[in-house]
């Protein structure tokens, strides 16, 4: 006995008595869904990316990695289910795993923009030196102040600024960092400025 693709419910024909599809129009089904949640995770690691910009986190590195990774294992599933399905072998576990990622992106994009939208206390203004700059070309460039950490257990912040802010400051000089606690407890930067 094997679960029908598209439905999941067990069947011991080829015609699924749940759905009425035979093997070959669940397959169909199954392979239409994954492309449409797939563009839907896509679109969502999109909002990510454009979340972690407008209120951008101190620990932005550590969480481009998380994403990362989930963006990946996820579609790797993905096509690991695909490939599956076109063997018409069992993959009713594997595609409730594949679902349960696809959000995954969209609520942390939405954690992101709560955490500094709805944050309503006043940042604290830390002042620290520039020790150097790094910027990364590309369709998303990042440019970022790699200043002295003034947090305990961090040599180094990397403070991602604008255009403007990158060339406006350059290595040795001193700089304010108006820094927010953040709605959820995740500290983002508000600014930088001259002393």
């Amino acid at each position: 006995m094997t679960r029908c693709l598209n439905c999941g419910a067990e069947r011991d024909s080829d015609v699924c008595e749940a759905c009425g599809l035979n093997s070959a129009a669940a397959e169909f089904s199954l392979r239409k869904k994954l492309l449409n949640r797939t563009a839907i995770f896509l679109l969502g690691s999109l909002a990510f990316v454009a979340a972690s910009v407008r209120y951008a986190p101190l620990e932005i590195d550590g969480i481009l990695i998380f994403i990362g990774v989930v963006f990946f294992v996820t579609l790797g599933i993905g096509m690991w289910l695909e490939r599956r399905a076109i063997g018409h072998r069992e993959v009713e576990a594997l595609k409730r795993v594949y679902y349960g990622l696809i959000p995954i992106p969209w609520l942390l994009a939405a954690l992101l923009l709560a955490n500094g939208a709805f944050d309503t206390g006043r940042p604290r203004v830390v002042e620290t030196q520039v020790l150097g700059k790094f910027a990364m070309r590309g369709p998303v460039a990042t440019r970022r102040l790699v200043v002295a950490s003034w947090r305990p257990g961090h040599r180094i912040e990397r403070i991602p600024v604008d255009r403007n802010d990158f060339d406006r400051f350059s290595r040795g000089e001193y700089v304010q960092i108006k820094v927010a606690d953040g709605l959820v407890a995740i500290p983002w930067v508000a600014g930088v400025s001259r002393p």
